[in-house]
Formats: C-alpha cells, structure tokens, sequence
C-alpha cells in the first residue's frame, strides 16, 4: 500500500473535520451557552456581595456558585440562599 499524497490527506482530514464539526454542533453550542450563563451567573454574585451583607446574606462568589446560577438561573439563586440559610 502506498502513501496518499499530500493533498489527498489534507482534503480528508478536511473531510474530517467538517464531520466533526457537524457532530458536534449542538454540544458546543450549549457548552458555549452554559459558559455565557455562568460568566452572567458571576457577574450577579459580584453584584450582590456589594449588598447582601447589608440585609445579612453572603453568598460566595466562586465557580461553582456561578455555574449553578448558569445552570439553573432564578431558582438556583434562590436554591444557593436556602441552602446557605440552613447550613448556617
């Protein structure tokens, strides 16, 4: 069996990578979101450790907390402050 040349490699790996892309459209797109979410998701916990010690909560502000908040919006806030209140 002999080699490919040169340019018949390089159009299957282009073959190839248009495959995965293909594949892979959907996966990145929500990894790309769920980042987007968590970096706005930070963005709100920065916003409320300026004031949350004023009526006395303290959330950290930290990735996993952020990526909660990414993932679960709203509710995991409220998620975050419930279980805050009942492990202290």
């Amino acid at each position: 069996m002999t080699p490919l040349p040169g340019y018949v490699a390089w159009c299957l790996a282009g073959l190839l990578l248009c495959a995965a892309l293909l594949l892979l459209r959907r996966p990145a797109a929500r990894l790309i979101r769920l980042a987007l979410r968590s970096s706005a998701g930070l963005a709100a916990l920065a916003l409320f450790a300026q004031v949350g010690h004023l009526i006395g909560v303290d959330l950290g502000v930290n990735l996993i907390n952020a990526f909660i908040l990414g993932l679960l919006g709203a509710p995991g806030f409220a998620l975050l402050l419930m279980l805050q209140w009942t492990l202290r």
